[in-house]
Formats: structure tokens, C-alpha cells, sequence
């Protein structure tokens, strides 16, 4: 197998009046791998299917390996599509539902019982090969399925929110076998996901995507330490943005927002003066909501690590300043501060 590029240019999908993707330009390296991310409704999924052939563009060009492929059916694009539901043939054990691609491309059957062998072990599910779907594990579809998808030996894989029906320590199993395989078949993966978690731990590309549009695309370190814009501040977590008093947005990290008791001596450097709102205990840090006393500004988040918390601990109503190093704020294209979104926690928000 090897890894095809992916390149997205101008492509627009509209339903009705109603756009779902919005004139959008990605480019996917070959070989690498590429997460979508997003709440729902921002397009990820359209994108998705576009690649595939599923949906159709209503503008623009969807190249696969360089070759427009737009007016190709799904089949003809050299890409392969493993569905959130999996959708296993429930009457059909793991080997069939794995060789049924090659079935009906018209391979015989002892060379497609040996190619879905093949993908069996990859996934390391040789050993379930007699095995119907319903007695398998949530987890062990999922890699089924997978195989499914690989032994088409497709350029590009896309997945769909793969993970999305795993309980938490299976999904994060699976997903150190997914970067496995990518690493190890050199194809391209595109894969869809609302979890932020997931995509920074599996990308070697982050696609933010809000309202149709492509935030920012960028390596995760990039995405997380230097964000684009306050949506990609808030959606990605770990950030509080802050209009300054100069009327630039910037974003500063919440663990590296330092918290004084508000009769501490001043010190350099930008503040906020604060009240605690909520003490959260996280295990290895501790979260403070701050409500700053200037009404019209935004709450501040701030992590303080567990030890330094136990040596100087804060209470719901306790005044504060919160301050942080000029350095630290990285400046966001927004021009004005957007709505708030929920509290930038660093987990998957809600579906």
C-alpha cells in the first residue's frame, strides 16, 4: 500500500440555500495523517464524504493523488470509508465480511480468504476469524472493520469518527493501533473527530473547522500552542481568551496564569483582578474559575499544580489577581472577542 495526497480546492457543499462547507482549500500531505476537527455541524463529516465520493461538490475540486476525481464514483478514487457504525454483515463471520469487497470485485475465493487472513492479523484479530459480529466486543468490530476498509489496499482511509462508540481506556487502546497501522502502511488516513484529545494524540495534521469553514490547519503543537483564532482558543481547550486594553485578542494558556491573593505585592507584567468562582481538584492540578471584578470581562481559568495549590490554597470567594507574562499572550486574528463558549477544559465537549 502507499499514501496518496489529498487536496481540497474551492470546494463548497450547499443544501438548498443552506451552506455546509463553505469554499474551503486543505491540503493533505501523502502519507500522513490528518484529523478533522470540530463541533457538530461545522462540516467535517460533508468534507468527509466529499473526499470519498459519497456527497457530491456544488463547487470546486477534490484531487486524490494529484488526479481530479470529482466525477469519479467512490469506488474509482483508490480510497476506502470505515463508517461509525462499522455496519459488519451481522450474518457473516469476521473472514466474509472482510473478503466481501474482494468477493464482489470478483476474486476467487481462496485468494480473498487469504488477503481477509492477511487483514485479520493486522488488526490482530486472526485468532476471531469464525466469529460472528454479534460475539465480538465494541472494540473488536472496530478493528474488523478496519480491516474491511484496508484490504481494498486503498491510497487514502477515511474514518469517521472511529472512535466514537468505545468506552474511554478501550478508545484510547484503539487508538494507539490506529497511528500503528498508519505508521506502518504509509497510507493516507483522514479521520473525523469532535474530540480534541484524539486528534492532537493521533494527527500529524489538524484541521479546525467552524460554520463550514477551515480555522486553522496545522501541525497540533501549532494548533494548541499558538491558535489562530479564539474559536480554535476555546474549541481546543486550555486557553482563556482576553481582549487586552489596547483592543488586540490575545490567548494565554490556563496553566500559565499564576494566581496571587489580591494583597500580594504588585508585580510586571499584564493582571486581572479576580474572585474565585469554583475550586475543581483534577488529580494532578487543581482548576480556578476566575470572575473578574470589571463586569464586562470574560472568567479566567487558571490550572495551579497539586502540590502548589496544597502549599497555598484558594476558596470560592476568595479575591485575586490573576497574572500572567506579556510573552505569554499570543496574539488571535479576531479583531473583536467573540461569544463565549463553554469553559476551556481540556476534554471532549459535549455532542
Amino acid at each position: 500500500m502507499h499514501g496518496a495526497g489529498v487536496e481540497l480546492v474551492g470546494v463548497s457543499k450547499r443544501y438548498g440555500a443552506a451552506p455546509a462547507v463553505d469554499s474551503i482549500d486543505l491540503k493533505i500531505p501523502a502519507g500522513s495523517y490528518c484529523c478533522l476537527l470540530g463541533p457538530s455541524g461545522c462540516g467535517k463529516t460533508t468534507t468527509l464524504r466529499m473526499i470519498a465520493g459519497h456527497e457530491t461538490t456544488s463547487d470546486g475540486s477534490v484531487l486524490i493523488g494529484g488526479r481530479e476525481v470529482g466525477h469519479l464514483p467512490p469506488a474509482a478514487r483508490g480510497t476506502a470509508m470505515m463508517f461509525q457504525s462499522y455496519a459488519l454483515f451481522p450474518h457473516l463471520n469476521c473472514l466474509d465480511n472482510v473478503a466481501f469487497g474482494p468477493r464482489m470485485r470478483g476474486v476467487g475465493k481462496a485468494a480473498r480468504q487469504a488477503k481477509a487472513r492477511e487483514m485479520l492479523a493486522l488488526v490482530r484479530m486472526e485468532s476471531y476469524a469464525h466469529r460472528l459480529p454479534a460475539q465480538l466486543s465494541g472494540g473488536q468490530q472496530q478493528r474488523v472493520a478496519l480491516a474491511r476498509a484496508l484490504v481494498t489496499e486503498p491510497s487514502v482511509l477515511l474514518l469517521d469518527e472511529p472512535l466514537s462508540a468505545l468506552d474511554p481506556f478501550l478508545r484510547v487502546q484503539v487508538r494507539a493501533e490506529l497511528k500503528r497501522l498508519q505508521a506502518e502502511l504509509g497510507i493516507t488516513f483522514v479521520h473525523v473527530t469532535h474530540s480534541q484529545e484524539e486528534a492532537m494524540a493521533l494527527s500529524d495534521l489538524t484541521v479546525v473547522m467552524n460554520g463550514g469553514r477551515i480555522e486553522q490547519a496545522a501541525a497540533p503543537r501549532e494548533v494548541f500552542s499558538r491558535p489562530a483564532t479564539a474559536f480554535v482558543a476555546r474549541f481546543i481547550g486550555g486557553h482563556n481568551v482576553i481582549a487586552s486594553p489596547g483592543g488586540a485578542v490575545v490567548a494565554v494558556r490556563v496553566d500559565r496564569v499564576r494566581v496571587q491573593p489580591a494583597e500580594a505585592p504588585a508585580a510586571p507584567g499584564p493582571s486581572l483582578p479576580a474572585r474565585v468562582a469554583t475550586v475543581e481538584y483534577q488529580g494532578s492540578f487543581v482548576q480556578l474559575r476566575l470572575r473578574p471584578l470589571d463586569p464586562a470581562a470574560e472568567e479566567v481559568f487558571a490550572t495551579l499544580p497539586d502540590d502548589a495549590f496544597a502549599a497555598r490554597p484558594f476558596a470560592v470567594g476568595d479575591d485575586v489577581t490573576a497574572r500572567w507574562e506579556a510573552a505569554e499572550a499570543h496574539p488571535l486574528r479576531d479583531a473583536q472577542p467573540p461569544a463565549p463558549m463553554p469553559a476551556p477544559l481540556l476534554e471532549e465537549p459535549a455532542r
